[in-house]
């Protein structure tokens, strides 16, 4: 399996015939290959999130996967799409996926409702990939380590609309993740975080930081 950063918020994971996208806004990314897609998971609808992921899945013809009513307002703009609620393993030909709670608010760029946000647990080739979406710091971060316990923690710090960096810290320790991603910072002035102090945060825990330039892909 095969984990590669396309900017902000953006991932794909590849695990054999699957090429799975994830909050696919490609600003920082924009020669994406987005021709053999699979799959496209969205945390919520804002536009930051939501990005390509419509334009993608009627030129790939993959499913977009989302709460409810973001799978909602996407079928109603003619792209393929899966609604679901939080709580419950969804199995997929790749594995499986849990939508998880996260706090922050949702709505699609032309301001409808789009449900609650998420988090999503990953469970592909028997490891755990947790990516956070947008989120505060929450108490929901305990059951993640104490029920999932995850194996990759991807996490926001840019402040401003999620945690930051002192608070992403602290999520990284209740979630108890050996490895953490940072995500969500420097796309804008307003999200511009020092990753060498999340870096360093992480270490004094004694997990690894792993810090990924766009494009950049990790073997999981």
């Amino acid at each position: 399996m095969k984990l590669t950063y396309l900017g902000h918020s953006a991932f794909e994971i590849k695990s054999g015939k699957a090429q799975i996208l994830i909050d696919p806004y490609l600003v920082c990314y924009p020669n994406y290959d987005r021709n053999h897609v699979t799959d496209i998971f969205v945390t919520h609808g804002h536009g930051d999130h939501l990005g390509s992921a419509m334009d993608i899945s009627r030129q790939s013809g993959a499913a977009i996967n989302a709460v409810f009513e973001l799978a909602n307002y996407c079928s109603s703009n003619k792209a393929r799409a899966n609604g679901f609620g939080l709580g419950a393993w969804i199995k997929f030909p790749f594995g499986r996926v849990i939508f998880l709670p996260a706090f922050h608010s949702s709505s699609s760029p032309d301001g409808i409702y789009t449900g609650c946000p998420a988090g999503l647990l990953f469970e592909i080739e028997g490891k755990r990939v947790f990516h956070a979406g947008d989120t505060c710091l929450n108490s929901e971060m305990k059951v993640l380590k104490e029920v999932f316990r995850p194996d990759i923690a991807i996490l926001p710090i840019g402040g401003t609309f999620t945690m930051d960096v002192e608070q992403a810290a602290i999520a990284a320790q209740w979630i108890g993740a050996p490895k953490v991603i940072p995500m969500h910072y420097n796309t804008f002035d307003a999200i511009v975080a020092d990753v060498s102090k999340f870096v360093e945060a992480i270490k004094e825990q004694g997990k690894e930081p792993v810090v990924m330039p766009v494009g950049e892909s990790i073997e999981l």
